[in-house]
């Protein structure tokens, strides 16, 4: 089981427009959030961003920033600095997983050594958990209508062998 996790702001983003962030969050602890992530997220003055100063109150999160600030400078090249940040920190605090969307921060957290999952990886997980139940072209939908970008060929390879059956 996944102990602790680093988030960056995409997957929390989206996890809470579906409205599954609590269960996903529960997965793991602690929940480690990026300087750079909090910013971005606060800065859209929505649920998201709503969620999170909630359980920042809570403390059921932990917002920090790298240590490492030449690692974050040199992935910024390539990264947003959000991302960055986040793979800066994972590494820093020897998490379990890592939480990006982005196909090159993937890639290069991936690189480094983190294990990485994305949006659709956490909903296949609570799924899996029977935490969360759906009908995945409803999902699918509600995913494009908050638009979460996957093409659909990929999603369909995530979930194809799911069964959510008791």
């Amino acid at each position: 089981m996944v102990n602790n996790a680093v988030f960056n702001s995409s997957p929390w983003i989206f996890l809470t427009k579906i409205g599954v962030i609590d269960s996903a969050l529960n997965l793991f602890h602690p929940v480690f959030i990026p300087l750079s992530v909090s910013k971005e997220i606060l800065g859209k003055h929505d649920d998201s961003s709503i969620f999170l100063k909630k359980l920042e109150k809570k403390k059921r999160i932990v917002i920090l920033k790298a240590g490492n600030q030449s690692l974050v400078n040199a992935l910024s090249n390539r990264l947003g600095r959000g991302e960055a940040e986040a793979i800066a920190i994972a590494i820093e605090k020897e998490a379990d997983l890592i939480c990006l969307d982005d196909h090159a921060a993937r890639f290069e957290a991936m690189r480094l050594g983190l294990k990485v999952k994305g949006t659709l990886g956490i909903i296949r997980r609570l799924v899996e958990l029977k935490r969360f139940q759906c009908d995945f072209e409803e999902l699918f939908e509600k995913l494009q209508e908050v638009n979460f970008r996957v093409k659909n060929h990929i999603y369909w390879e995530i979930f194809r062998d799911i069964d959510q059956k008791d």
